[in-house]
Formats: structure tokens, sequence, C-alpha cells
């Protein structure tokens, strides 16, 4: 079997064929789908088993980035939604798509799937878009499905409004306790593990998160967001040191987090 894949489209989105296609490089089948053919139930989110929403820039980030697109899921499609979640399948939101996770309130998230939003993602510190490459580093403790068995990978970031917030700084606590503060800027120069909450320098966290957070997951561990691309490190040849080591061209670092996703379905 073939895991589907419903990587969303429209309004802005700009990453839908590569993830498509890391997708397609883990064993599932990507098929492009308007969230537009969503809301009006011409396509239904259960008729897939992973959910994609990819990078880009939705509704040209006007009132913030992801805020609209993250309303346009919460209100059009808030039933099927969390009756994906509900149902044990996975969820991923990359860059853009972190953004709308966070802002529809499904990530972090809580047991109940409800929706509200809990967290933000702010301007950079550095007050410009960023497009780096940086280290992140997972927690094995951590219930996500995305990141098992993955402790560091290296990928680019590209965006302007990348830092982790909340308005209740208790709930940073609470979500480093529950495993949902997953993966985190580190610096490469340091061994594994040494992710922390002391904030890193700039550049090696490029925003400034609190806690060096480059991406969460809610409670189930099913729902995974995170401001970097893995979908951009699909193969060795596109990391960015590659030609002065010795790799065979092959895989690239990225493509961890999309076969557990493939794996877990098949699994399932």
């Amino acid at each position: 079997m073939e895991p589907r894949v419903a990587v969303l489209s429209g309004f802005g989105i700009n990453c839908e064929t590569e993830t498509m296609a890391v997708f397609e490089m883990a064993g599932a089948s990507a098929e492009r789908v308007h969230v537009n053919r969503l809301v009006n139930e011409e396509a239904r989110l259960s008729d897939y088993q992973i959910m994609a929403i990819p990078g880009g820039f939705s509704f040209g980030d006007h009132l913030g980035s992801g805020r609209l697109l993250g309303n346009r899921l919460r209100f059009g499609l808030r039933e099927q939604v969390r009756e994906f979640v509900t149902s044990g399948k996975p969820v991923i939101g990359i860059c853009n798509g972190f953004q709308v996770l966070v802002k529809m309130g499904l990530l972090p998230g809580d047991d109940e799937v409800s929706l509200t939003q809990t967290a933000s993602l702010a301007l950079n510190d550095s007050g410009h878009y960023e497009n780096r490459w940086a280290t992140l580093e997972f927690d094995p403790e951590s219930p996500c499905i995305w990141t098992e068995g993955l402790d560091r990978i290296r990928v680019p970031v590209r965006h302007g409004e990348g830092k982790f917030v909340t308005d209740d700084a208790t709930l940073m606590d609470k979500w480093a306790d529950s495993g949902q503060l997953v993966a985190r800027y580190v610096d490469p120069a340091t061994t594994y593990p040494s992710a922390g909450d002391e904030p890193l320098p700039y550049p090696i966290s490029p925003n400034q998160s609190w806690r060096n957070v480059a991406g969460v997951c809610d409670p189930s561990g099913l729902v995974f967001g995170l401001m970097p691309h893995p979908e951009a490190n699909h193969s060795t040849w596109l990391g960015a040191t590659w030609t002065r080591e010795d790799l065979v061209h092959g895989e690239g670092e990225g493509m961890g987090i999309f076969h557990n996703a493939v794996r877990n379905v098949l699994q399932a």
C-alpha cells in the first residue's frame, strides 16, 4: 500500500512540488489538493492518510504569516481537520505551513484538539528575512512520530517570521516536559546532545526563538511543524557543504522525517 498524502495548495503556497517529491521518494503517493476543493467538499481529507501544509507566502503574509490560511482551515475545515487528527493520521507543516498550524491552534495543541491558539511565530530579531543553513537537534524523548530515531540534521531556513513565542511563559515548561519542543537550533560545533534553553547567538539561532525552538509537535506526536525546510535537503547534492565532504550521491538528511511518517502509516 502507498499512503496517500494531501499536499495543500493555493493562495500563495509555493513549495508543493518539493513536498510531493519527498513523500514519493519515501514511498507514498502525493497529490496536490487546493484548499478550496476541501472547503467546498469536492475532496475529503478522510480519503488521505497524511496531510502536509508546505511553505510559501499564503495570502501574501497579509495580517501576519499563516494567519489567513490558518483561519481558512480553522473555520472552513474545522471538523475535517479534527476528524483527521483524532483518527490518528499524521500532519506536517513546513515554514509557512508551521505558521498556519500554530495560528489555527493545531500546534502546540491539546488533547481535545480544540484549535485554540496558544503560541505564535513573531518577526525574527534580525529584523529581516533569513535565508541560511541551520542545524537542528531533536528531543529523543519526544512522542513525535516524525523525528523518531533522528538526532541532528542540517536544513535551510527561509523565513521572516520564525521566532517561536507565547504570551504564557509557563506553557514553555509544560511543552518541554511533554516533549513537544521537539526540534531546536543547535551549535553544529557541539556534540550531541547539547540542545538547551539558553538562547543561542545569531545566526546559530536565525530568529532568536524562545528556548531555540525550531519545531514543535502536538501531545499525540502526530502533528509536527517546523520553520526550516527538510524537503530542501532530500538529496546529498543539495547540502551546503557536500562538495567538501566524502559523500556518495543519495538521500539527504531531511528524508528521515518523511520516511518516519510513511512508516507510521504502514504500521498502523
